[in-house]
This record gives C-alpha cells, sequence and structure tokens, in this order.
C-alpha cells in the first residue's frame, strides 16, 4: 500500500487517482506519444506531405490545406497542455498555476473533414495524422477532466459554506439581479 492511500485511509480522506496517472509512467508514455506525434506531423507536412499537396486537384488541395491547418493547431494545444502538465510533475509549477495558465490551451475538439466529400481524396498519411491527433485529443480531455474539473468543484464547495446563499447566486447568475 502506498503511502498516500495510507494517509487517505488513516484520515478518511479521498485518495485522487487521477493526479497518480498524471505523474506516472502512463503520463510520460501519453508525453511521449504526443512530442513524437508533434514532430512526425511537422516531418511530414514540410516534406512528402508538401509534395502530395502539389499533387491534390482543387478541391481536395484546399481541404488539405484546411486539415493540415486544424491538425498543426491541434497538436500544439496538446503540447501545450502536455508540457504544463510534465511541469507540474517535475515540481517546475505548482497545479493551481497549471491549472491557471492551462485555460490558455484549447482543449475543444476542432472538426474536422473526416466523412466530408473531400476526405477520401486526402493523402493517406494526412488522414492518419488527423486521427491519430484526435484520439490523442481524447485522452488528454478526460485526463484534464479528472484532473481540473474535481479542483474546480471543490474551491467551489469551499467558497459556498451557505447553502441558501449558494443557490441565490446561482440564480443571479442565470437570471441577472433584478429591481
Amino acid at each position: 500500500m502506498t503511502d498516500d492511500i495510507k494517509k487517505a485511509g488513516e484520515t478518511g480522506s479521498a485518495v485522487h487517482i487521477a493526479h497518480h496517472l498524471a505523474s506516472s509512467d502512463s503520463f510520460q508514455n501519453l508525453f511521449q506519444e504526443g512530442m513524437s506525434l508533434v514532430e512526425e506531423t511537422a516531418m511530414y507536412l514540410d516534406g512528402n506531405g508538401r509534395e502530395e499537396a502539389k499533387q491534390l486537384p482543387r478541391p481536395a488541395s484546399l481541404a488539405y490545406a484546411t486539415e493540415s491547418m486544424r491538425l498543426t493547431t491541434r497538436l500544439m494545444q496538446l503540447a501545450s497542455w502536455l508540457l504544463l502538465q510534465r511541469a507540474v510533475n517535475e515540481g517546475e509549477m505548482s497545479r493551481e498555476q497549471a491549472g491557471s495558465e492551462k485555460n490558455k490551451v484549447r482543449l475543444d475538439k476542432l472538426s474536422t473533414a473526416a466523412g466530408g466529400p473531400t476526405w477520401n481524396d486526402l493523402p493517406e498519411t494526412l488522414r492518419e495524422l488527423v486521427e491519430r491527433s484526435s484520439r490523442l485529443q481524447e485522452r488528454v480531455v478526460h485526463l484534464d477532466k479528472m484532473l481540473y474539473r474535481k479542483d474546480a468543484e471543490q474551491a467551489e464547495e469551499a467558497t459556498n459554506d451557505n447553502p441558501v446563499a449558494s443557490q441565490i447566486d446561482k440564480l443571479h447568475a442565470a437570471f441577472g439581479k433584478f429591481g
């Protein structure tokens, strides 16, 4: 039994598995996968991808440009999140600092042309990179929710000692102040 689990059992507090996962070998593997995908994508877009794009008909060429921009944007956002989490794991910044900084990172799903009329006209390598980046994004979003949603909920609970005041605040937020 780890020391954290022993302490949690003795104090009656919950063990936050997400925090252990975020600093485990699993995170290191996720980090490596993300950074490798960034590097692989950059090499492709600057090399073979550029040549393949020149051979495409106009509609597919426009789709290629759009998808490569979406792919690059998605990977830069994912790399930013992964680097923030690694900084937390290595003690370079606190989870609170990372939480504040991560608000600048957009993890929402960027749309793709997958299934669109020109998707199958795109080079196979680009389609594969887009699909891999989307799967990586899903995993990072899931981990992010596990790590930071709980913190936001706990912070809100800590500031809402009065349940009636909490409900009134929610009503004001939803409907505004009248009078």
